[in-house]
């Protein structure tokens, strides 16, 4: 057991050289080492476990630690995961993180500096590596001993950049080193899960002077770092587990660290809809039906098993179009999207086709869709955009649907709960829209919006738009998201595909680890160009994708698909 911390601790063979030792005892005093034991010695740390010990050295420094509880919700409790954290302050970090990890990981082990074999009581959380030789042939062992300890299903945290966070420079701030490559190893063993952990924090003013004077003076400052922060408060904040194969480089872990920081978390402002009005009464289904029945015939689209697909206008239909608004306000609400009122409902329903899918099994509606028929609209208008719903909440230049007239505005659309998570619903509205362009093929375009529900944590909103908006110069925002990528990730994507990413930042920010919308994915597939992100101050300050999808460049897959292999001619959208 050593009965004090010094650099002698780090090397015991030096002892019997009076010369170095007593260089090392005046590094003790110049580094703030002999303080450290001084504190060390007067509350009896001696022999103590390294769980007491992490206790007792925070307690000491009167370190206050936000976020443990939240952390801990995040790591799982079995099976081989890889916790990768920045590593602002040079030392204190390793000991919280692995006196929080260990108390729902006691297979913990940290990959950690040599330079905390300081504290021999804490020295059964580590495996210790050189971080400032990447190719030492004695850091061999380190690393296989962690692929190992992976590989056997138990947890690993590691502080990949090797080193302290330092002021870089070219980027005119305090930043990571660059991450080591065996942390992508790691986490692609099998069946591996990754957690980014971001830690917020800085030392000193003159400890970033300093290293940037000589960089191994950050190093000789980390004892009078870790001593001055007595009484800090250090924030903890983690992501999600991530499927260790979605993330395939060093950079890529890096950023998700980095987009965990808490100063780039921020919450959606209030709800613009107070307390809710109770919704509408259902529409009696007879009266329903009544209007479906009188329908001229060619309005029924489509019939698929016991679904009816049909189009209508309000004063063809206005008990059905009464029951779709009522239904958009029920499923709009669930995704704290809602209107508030009994009924979702706008001077739009009157001149909007309602495509919509009917139930004869159930004797329901399940889903529908608003469409505009942009020449019909600005032709009853006189050219005046502000027939189109959309302009409302996107500034449109004439050419940007002059270029696609004649052309269906799409939006307003819902499928009821029971059908959201089955293929089935979806399919029936885009076969409805598929059997409408066949019998009106003037309509080579589309375009509309996705909403981004404000479930989604408004840094994936953000990304979302990094990685899938082409900036239209015909189409603005009138109220934008402006919410900007974090400039570490913005960094990363500067050198990789935001798209194929994507999924992996998603995953860890949202709770359900959900993806992109599930009719945002659609879109893509049929080849849609997302122009810009824009918040509708009409639907409660819902965040939304303006998108245009070009119909005659679809996949033949799916053109096949939604228009039917006999209507396709039809459509003469060869030229």
């Amino acid at each position: 057991m050593s009965k004090s911390i010094s650099l002698n601790n780090l090397s015991p063979a030096s002892s019997s050289n009076v010369v170095v030792r007593t260089c090392l005892r005046v590094l003790d005093w110049l580094l703030g080492i002999r303080k450290m034991d001084r504190l060390y010695q007067s509350h009896r740390m001696q022999g103590l476990s390294k769980e007491q010990f992490a206790d007792s050295l925070i307690k000491l420094l009167d370190i206050r630690v936000e976020g443990e509880a939240e952390l801990l919700d995040k790591i799982p409790r079995q099976g081989p995961v890889v916790l990768a954290s920045n590593h602002p302050f040079g030392g204190i970090e390793g000991v919280i993180l692995a006196r929080a990890i260990s108390r729902v990981r006691p297979d913990l082990k940290v990959l950690a500096n040599q330079g905390l074999r300081l504290f021999t009581e804490l020295q059964d959380y580590f495996i210790f590596t050189n971080p400032l030789k990447e190719k030492d042939p004695r850091n061999g062992p380190s690393l296989r001993q962690c692929l190992q300890h992976v590989k056997q299903g138990k947890a690993l945290l590691m502080f990949p950049a090797g080193r302290v966070s330092y002021y870089q420079a070219d980027k005119k701030r305090v930043s990571e080193h660059t991450w080591n490559r065996v942390i992508a190893r790691l986490c692609h063993s099998p069946d591996c899960l990754f957690v980014p952990i971001f830690v917020s924090g800085r030392n000193s003013a003159l400890f970033y002077r300093l290293g940037r004077i000589y960089y191994r003076l950050r190093m000789l400052m980390l004892a009078r770092e870790l001593l001055n922060k007595r009484g800090a408060t250090v924030r903890l904040d983690a992501g999600f587990a991530v499927k260790g194969h979605l993330v395939d480089s060093p950079e890529h872990c890096r950023a998700l660290s980095y987009a965990q920081a808490a100063h780039w978390q921020q919450p959606w402002p209030p709800d613009t809809v107070g307390e809710l009005n109770p919704l509408a009464e259902p529409t009696h289904v007879g009266s329903i039906e009544t209007e479906l029945a009188q329908l001229p015939v060619e309005q029924r689209l489509h019939q698929h098993k016991h679904f009816s697909i049909y189009y209508a206008w309000q004063h063809q239909a206005p008990n059905t179009v009464r029951e779709i608004a009522r239904l958009r306000e029920y499923v709009f609400r669930q995704h704290n999207e809602g209107s508030g009122e009994p009924l979702d409902t706008d001077r739009f329903d009157a001149s909007y086709t309602h495509l919509f899918v009917f139930d004869e099994l159930e004797r329901e509606i399940v889903g529908a869709y608003r469409m505009g028929q942009t020449d019909r609209l600005l032709a009853e208008a006189n050219g005046d955009l502000n027939a189109l719903y959309l302009n409302r909440m996107f500034e449109f230049d004439p050419t940007f649907v002059n270029r696609r007239e004649p052309a269906l505005e799409m939006g307003r659309s819902f499928l009821i709960p029971r059908l959201q998570r089955s293929h089935i619903g979806l399919f029936l509205l885009w076969r409805g829209i598929g059997a409408f362009v066949c019998q009106f093929p003037q309509y080579r375009t589309l375009y509309g919006t996705v909403s981004i529900s404000k479930l989604y944590d408004m840094r994936s909103v953000a990304l979302i738009e990094k990685a899938h908006v082409t900036p239209s110069a015909d189409a603005r925002p009138r109220h934008a998201l402006n919410k900007a990528v974090h400039a570490e990730v913005a960094e990363f994507y500067a050198h990789t595909s935001p798209v194929t990413t994507l999924s992996s930042f998603l995953r860890s920010l949202e709770s359900d680890g959900k993806d992109i919308p599930v009719l945002m994915r659609q879109y893509l597939k049929m080849g849609a160009t997302f122009h810009c992100l824009g918040i509708d101050p009409s639907f409660n300050h819902t965040p939304g994708m303006l998108l245009s999808v070009d119909l005659p460049k679809a996949p033949e897959k799916l053109k096949r698909l939604y228009l039917g292999e006999g209507n396709q001619d039809d459509t003469n959208w060869s030229g």
